[in-house]
């Protein structure tokens, strides 16, 4: 059974990783929209933005109805890299126990 549950684990963490790279992408394109150093005009700036913040946005809404308002400092993405950060830690807990 461990022989299957860690390869699981592996993708499972691939995913993690790369899903904090999305967030990440996210704010950086939310802070360049609202600079405008970037605008939708451009089609690939749009096609990356739909993408990102279609990934990013169901999780982060609901991050964002259990917190309270901070005056305009949105930190619903550092909330959300802790819980991936902490997903991360127990599957390698996990996978250590397995091992």
């Amino acid at each position: 059974m461990d022989v299957l549950l860690i390869p699981v684990f592996q993708v499972i963490l691939a995913i993690l990783k790369i899903y904090e790279f999305v967030v990440i992408a996210a704010v950086i394109v939310s802070w360049l929209f609202h600079f405008n150093i970037i605008n939708y005009s451009n089609q690939f700036v749009r096609i990356v933005a739909d993408i990102v913040f279609k990934l990013t946005e169901p999780i982060l809404s609901r991050i964002r109805s259990f917190m309270p308002s901070l005056g305009g400092i949105d930190i619903s993405p550092i909330i959300l890299l802790l819980l991936v950060f902490f997903l991360q830690n127990v599957i390698y807990q996990i996978m250590a126990k397995l091992v």
